[in-house]
């Protein structure tokens, strides 16, 4: 015999278990974290970064500085930190999707494949491309967070919005995963009538 009260149950631990899922759904939300602007400089705009392609410096370098966990590193320029910055503002980002905005130009920068583990090197190579970046607010200002490969080479669409928040600065970020309370409480319903017609 089906028992409604375990039913609620699981339902509302999918429902909290979902939420653990949680990403803005617009650039310039208020971040979950306040370490993912840290983590983005200390992984894609990091000191002492070779100035070659030479495959022996960049495995010194990642053995040392950045660690071999990651299979696929880019390294921007440092001197670009300010226009890196705007890819996150109206000035020079457009809206990609999700909290992802897109450079308005593009930026060179070093894209480094290493076995993982290993610091064995794959390839070092220079990119042009439109940075696809996430961007949350901290504090007063919109930041990057996450940098986001872009392998077929996109650009923003003409008719892109700025990379702003939509909804104004500040708006707390929307659930993504809430829509699943509808579903599980048509379910629950159904099951008790059918628990009670049997």
């Amino acid at each position: 015999m089906f028992a409604p009260g375990l039913f609620f149950t699981v339902s509302y631990c999918l429902l909290l278990g979902s939420h653990a899922f949680v990403r803005n759904e617009a650039p310039c939300q208020r971040a979950r974290s306040n370490k993912g602007y840290k983590t983005f400089l200390q992984r894609h705009l990091p000191a002492g970064t070779p100035t070659s392609l030479d495959w022996e410096e960049w495995k010194n370098y990642i053995k040392d500085k950045t660690g071999c966990g990651r299979p696929t590193q880019s390294f921007l320029n440092p001197g670009d930190l300010d226009r890196v910055r705007e890819v996150c503002t109206g000035k020079g980002g457009k809206t990609y999707k999700d909290n992802l905005c897109i450079s308005e130009k593009a930026f060179t920068f070093v894209t480094v494949r290493s076995e993982p583990g290993t610091c064995g090197i794959k390839s070092v190579r220079e990119e042009t491309k439109h940075l696809i970046l996430a961007c949350e607010m901290l504090g007063d200002d919109c930041l990057p967070v996450h940098f986001e490969g872009n392998p077929e080479d996109l650009k923003p669409g003409y008719t892109s919005k700025a990379c702003q928040d939509p909804q104004g600065k500040g708006h707390a970020p929307r659930l993504a995963a809430t829509w699943l309370w509808l579903p599980l409480s048509i379910l629950t319903l159904l099951l008790i009538n059918l628990n009670r017609l049997s």
